[in-house]
């Protein structure tokens, strides 16, 4: 299955592979070995265009749709999940703005964000509220002329080095997921302050962080969700990220599988190549055939996503296959090259600590088995 493009889409994807290998294959390994985020690369996708995918060409974008944002996910995974993941953040609040926020704040911040200028990132989690997103506890106090947001934000992509974010806070705590509301916070402003960068296993490249919040004031203008389509809002971001993030699984795995057989070709061992015994080719190519399952999963997902149909279970039935996918073959393919696989010049480590965030990010896999399981319970009770 191939997600149909216009010529429009498929010029600006071929644009974004070329960008990939240019900018981020040679340098994502470096990337990992400085444990940092880059912030340059960021910048330079951000001039390439590639921040605008989702922004009306009258605000300065390309007025693409949501499936090229996840081939495009999908290609520069293939060489670092990392950077695709930050890179499609920053997208995600590009489109974010230029469809809800008032003309005001469009022409404000768009224009920065799509040269690089200013970097984007959605705050959800908090030090003691992931997957159970109603628990959060950062609170909105209204007052005259805006809120006032006091609390604290973890495991933010692009915690590193944004400068805006749409934040969900609670307005309510009696009301529960009808409280929350989302605002779109200016970190350059007074009383945010940026928590260090994690040090994680690997995958850097998100930039992955938190802030505090203290007696934070943001104008009613900036206020971009109202309580309750808060929480309805974040629902449906991340039914999208799961669906890309499954498609970012797959090009990851198949750039490694790919790898792998080419290894597979070349290594001379007892009178031939390691290719030749058939129980590493099939291992190989189980592989393929799972990425192709998973694929199919995401993209019918995508498509659900942009036609505005129920996303949820196919979301959660393409990143849950997709990530456990990525973990298991992976793996395998590291087997394959032996302990070469381990060498700094092949990205397969890296790889496989990404394929651990793929199992996190916008909802733990025990999360997407929750959600199936309610909807095939509902069936079965006949509800």
């Amino acid at each position: 299955m191939e997600l149909a493009l216009t010529d429009a889409e498929a010029a600006m994807l071929e644009h974004a592979i070329d960008f990939a290998k240019t900018e981020v294959a040679p340098n994502a390994q470096k990337w990992e070995e400085e444990r940092r985020q880059p912030i340059e690369a960021l910048k330079a996708a951000s001039r390439a265009g590639l921040a605008g995918l989702e922004v009306p060409e009258s605000l300065g974008g390309s007025a693409l749709r949501f499936r090229l944002k996840a081939r495009v996910a999908e290609e520069i995974a293939r060489h670092c999940f990392a950077f695709s993941f930050s890179m499609i953040n920053h997208m995600g609040l590009a489109g974010k703005i230029a469809r809800d926020a008032p003309a005001d704040i469009q022409k404000r911040y768009l224009p920065e964000m799509l040269a690089g200028e200013a970097i984007g990132c959605t705050a959800l989690s908090e030090p003691q509220a992931g997957s159970d997103f109603a628990a959060i506890t950062t609170s909105a106090k209204k007052v005259s002329g805006g809120w006032v947001l006091n609390g604290e934000k973890a495991w933010i992509t692009n915690a590193a080095h944004a400068d805006l974010m749409f934040l969900y806070a609670q307005t309510d705590p009696a009301a529960g997921w009808r409280g929350v509301a989302g605002f779109l916070i200016d970190a350059r402003e007074e009383g945010v302050t940026r928590v260090p960068p994690f040090e994680i296993m690997g995958g850097h490249a998100i930039g992955v962080g938190g802030f505090k919040l203290t007696d934070h004031f943001v104008p009613d203008i900036r206020q971009m969700s109202e309580p309750g389509d808060g929480f309805k809002a974040a629902m449906a971001g991340v039914n999208a990220a799961r669906s890309y993030v499954a498609t970012m699984c797959c090009g990851m795995t198949e750039a490694a599988i790919t790898l792998a057989a080419k290894y597979a070709s070349e290594r001379a061992a007892f009178g031939g190549h390691i290719a030749d015994f058939q129980g590493l080719r099939w291992q190989l190519a189980d592989a393929q055939t799972d990425i192709e399952a998973a694929r199919l999963l995401a993209y019918r997902a995508v498509l659900a996503v942009e036609d505005g149909t129920a996303a949820e279970l196919p979301a959660a039935h393409a990143k849950k296959f997709a990530a456990r996918m990525a973990d298991t073959h992976l793996a395998r393919a590291m087997q394959v090259m032996g302990a070469a696989g381990l060498r700094r010049e092949y990205p397969i480590g890296r790889q496989i600590a990404c394929a651990r965030i793929a199992n996190y990010v916008d909802g733990t896999t025990e999360i997407q088995n929750e959600r199936i399981a309610r909807a095939l319970f509902k069936k079965a009770q006949g509800e």
